[in-house]
């Protein structure tokens, strides 16, 4: 298992209900591949790296970590 940085970065995200609040967006380094979370607290951070496992489109299982160290 390989550990990947991601880039994180705090944005704009919309809602089911249409509304914009604040959120998280994470980039893998290696395939560039993008997974979001509502909420700017290390919990949403920590959300997106286990969605970039889960759902990685190489089907690798890394391990992911904040390139920022924002992931506490």
């Amino acid at each position: 298992m390989a550990q990947v940085e991601c880039d994180i970065q705090e944005t704009t995200l919309e809602n089911e209900e249409g509304i914009e609040v604040d959120g998280i967006t994470a980039t893998c380094s290696r395939c560039g591949n993008e997974t979001e979370s509502f909420g700017t607290s290390g919990a949403s951070v920590r959300r997106c790296l286990v969605l970039m496992r889960e759902n990685c489109p190489k089907g690798e299982a890394n391990f992911y970590v904040a390139s920022s160290g924002e992931d506490e």
